[in-house]
């Protein structure tokens, strides 16, 4: 009989634990709690009114006037993660995340962070439930992201600049990885999208489901119908994983990814990890690694500090392998141009990582029908980028 901590562990041939013995035994313990309680009433109760009543969900479906009108083609909805407490999607997870933790009599919560979203949420969450907390997150993210620390110390986590390798997200991972290693007795380590060993993968996905479960009782309402096409980016893949979630068995529905080529797929400077990776290891996990023909992992680069990451979710690989999901590479220029223009047409300014999934809608949505429906998710809003957009733009803000 298999071991029910080892069920779903891989996606096809991505996924598993790749980890020495030690991180191995206590993941397994972790997967033996979240298969414990992610049926519980009792937890998904207290999980539900926490995402009521301190999140602020459901998030809102809107259905973008100014922007379909400008495309031209099929209706744009925005599914309005930007709208979720602190500015985006990854309190979904850290607080299904956090309540295991405290299941576990855990009294030291860790995380890496890449854009700052997802180290701002777990400060909070640990803030909510009085647990220790400390970030990592590398030093050239943190450059880009200094209002996001202030946040993420303001709320009383510390916060440690990674200096080695390429100073991004992939080092903050390792960082972070290491602390774990060192402290398994008394510390959870609250990964915040859709990678690393099992049962990361498909807990994350599990938490953010949400995104994808209220989005579809959402079309269905202003509709009737599913919607033609799902649009979301893809770094790691926590929010499209939680996008897609509900409408991989509805094959009418196309799920498209929109991942970062940074100054082009074709140049050193990308993140384009399903247009130019290979399967290989790296975090943990087997998924598509950007890679180089020694079977290095190669730095990524992105304007988006939550997309320079060189892997990708294991279930984002079997999507992309088994042909039920599209991943297209979008540019710095397109993510910009599309930051720009749903902050002109809607009055909503996107996170740069959901700038790529903008710019993906239109590229797309003109070729469309008038009659057909895109949902394409913001997974933020965009204050903690504007700095960086105005710098891009040689525009003085100071």
């Amino acid at each position: 009989m298999t071991n029910p901590v080892e069920q779903n562990m891989y996606y096809g041939e991505f996924g598993g634990q790749y980890v020495p013995a030690n991180i191995k035994v206590a993941l397994n313990k972790v997967a033996a709690a979240y298969l414990k309680y992610r049926d519980d009433p009792e937890f998904n109760n207290e999980l539900a009114g926490l995402l009521k009543d301190y999140s602020g969900r459901a998030t809102p479906l809107y259905y973008a006037t100014a922007l379909t009108n400008y495309l031209g083609g099929a209706k744009v909805y925005l599914k309005r993660e930007d709208l979720n407490h602190l500015g985006a999607h990854k309190l979904n997870n850290v607080l299904g995340q956090i309540l295991i933790a405290k299941r576990m009599g855990k009294t030291r919560i860790i995380a890496e962070t890449g854009a700052g979203q997802h180290g701002v949420a777990t400060a909070a969450a640990a803030a909510r439930f009085g647990l220790k907390c400390e970030i990592y997150m590398g030093a050239v993210d943190c450059e880009r992201q200094k209002l996001n620390i202030f946040r993420m110390n303001l709320l009383g986590a510390t916060v440690h600049p990674v200096q080695s390798g390429t100073r991004t997200l992939k080092d903050a991972v390792s960082a972070a990885l290491d602390d774990y290693a060192h402290h398994l007795d008394d510390t959870f380590y609250i990964v915040g999208s859709a990678v690393g060993p099992y049962p990361y993968p498909q807990m994350v996905r599990h938490f953010q489901s949400i995104i994808g479960r209220e989005t579809k009782q959402q079309v269905l309402a202003k509709e009737g119908r599913l919607p033609d096409a799902v649009i979301a980016y893809v770094g790691g893949g926590s929010n499209a994983i939680g996008s897609f979630a509900e409408f991989i068995n509805s094959s009418g529905v196309r799920l498209i990814g929109a991942e970062a080529a940074g100054k082009g797929a074709d140049t050193p400077d990308n993140a384009a990890t399903m247009t130019n990776g290979r399967v290989g290891i790296s975090d943990g996990m087997r998924s598509y690694v950007l890679m180089d023909d020694h079977d290095h992992v190669q730095p990524a680069y992105s304007i988006s500090a939550g997309l320079d990451y060189p892997g990708v979710g294991p279930e984002h690989s079997y999507l992309k392998d088994t042909h039920r999901a599209e991943y297209y590479a979008i540019t710095d220029d397109e993510a910009v141009r599309a930051f720009q223009l749903l902050s002109r047409l809607e009055g909503i300014i996107p996170t740069l990582e959901s700038s790529h999934a903008i710019a993906q809608a239109v590229k797309m949505v003109p070729g469309m029908a008038k009659d057909q429906v895109v949902v394409v998710t913001v997974s933020g809003r965009g204050d903690k980028d504007v700095n960086q957009v105005a710098d891009y733009l040689g525009v003085q803000v100071d």
